[in-house]
């Protein structure tokens, strides 16, 4: 309760000195209270003045979009904002690691790593949903959650936790990000931006696998996914998870790798196994799209488009994998 009563008052505060836009969104109720603390905790680190010009940029951008996609918005302006900043913060925020156990009633407790290392949260949890999954089979009556938590703690414990396999993260960044030429902010899919520095650090790792990827310059979208890699695994497969980053649905976040591959048009209706028909959605909104009224069509650019059984449509666009360019790149 203190920690969030403080949350509420730093909030208070950063709104009514430092971003006065983003409370002028709220006063016009074009951002939650719960968004506009996002884009107060993001800008923490900021000087008033780059605050202010965060908060400018954002104007625009918080409108209609919500919580969790105002977190990822605020935090790639801020690290734009102070791109060197930006790499201090990290460092300081992962040297804070630490475990924490909480007492819970009933016999059950509850155990956190807090602040570990964006990559390796990302693998491990990718790795325990996929061995819970497999789990999960005709005899099996535990939930997926109860599931997870059991591999988990097998898997601390020196267990084997299931199938022994090793575990992806899709980290977005430039060539010249990655040589170092500039600190463009990178993307961890699923989680947001990251600082150059710290997307450097984590591609340089002993068993970082890199792929070549190829884009369109002035959209951003994925054209071509490299093949030169140790294991390969279904390319189709991969374009599409690289494509889409998270589910589908829009305000939906799981990352890609934790979905389901679904055809947009069904198979036995017509629909093909390509790139153009294929999308990620979670395990949930797979099953909402086979409920009768739903309809998903899938542009050749990955534009999605669902129409819901009252005849609302609502469109979700792969975000590009760089900024697109405003007009045509110079002749060599």
């Amino acid at each position: 309760m203190d920690g969030h009563a403080a949350g509420l008052v730093s909030t208070a505060q950063a709104l009514t000195t430092r971003l006065p836009r983003t409370l002028g969104l709220l006063d016009r109720g074009l951002v939650g209270g719960f968004g506009a603390m996002k884009v107060a905790t993001a800008t923490a680190w900021l000087s008033d003045e780059d605050a202010r010009a965060v908060d400018a940029v954002l104007e625009d951008r918080l409108p209609g979009r919500n919580s969790e996609q105002i977190r990822k918005a605020a935090n790639h302006a801020a690290m734009m904002a102070d791109r060197d900043g930006a790499g201090v913060r990290a460092e300081r925020h992962r040297a804070g690691r630490r475990l924490s156990v909480r007492q819970g009633e009933t016999g059950v407790a509850s155990i956190q790593v807090e602040d570990g290392p964006v990559e390796k949260v990302t693998a491990a949890y990718t790795r325990i949903d996929r061995e819970a999954r497999a789990l999960k089979t005709g005899g099996e009556t535990r939930t997926l959650d109860q599931l997870r938590a059991d591999v988990a703690l097998d898997l601390l414990l020196g267990g084997q936790g299931g199938t022994s396999e090793r575990s992806e993260v899709f980290l977005y960044m430039d060539l010249n990000s990655y040589l170092g030429a500039n600190d463009n902010p990178a993307e961890l899919a699923g989680h947001g931006h990251i600082p150059a520095s710290l997307a450097r650090h984590i591609a340089s790792g002993p068993n970082t696998v890199l792929r070549r990827i190829i884009t369109d310059p002035l959209s951003g979208q994925v054209l071509d996914l490299g093949r030169d890699r140790y294991r390969p695994t279904a390319g189709l497969d991969e374009f599409v998870r690289v494509r889409d980053r998270e589910c589908r649905r829009p305000g939906c976040h799981r990352i890609a790798q934790a979905c389901d591959l679904d055809h947009s048009l069904p198979w036995q209706f017509g629909g093909h196994t390509a790139d153009t028909e294929l999308v990620d959605l979670c395990r949930r909104d797979h099953r909402l799209k086979d409920e009768p009224g739903w309809v998903y069509r899938l542009a050749s650019d990955g534009t999605l488009t669902i129409t819901t059984p009252t005849g609302q449509a609502y469109g979700s666009t792969p975000p590009p994998l760089h900024e697109p360019l405003t007009e045509e790149p110079p002749p060599f």
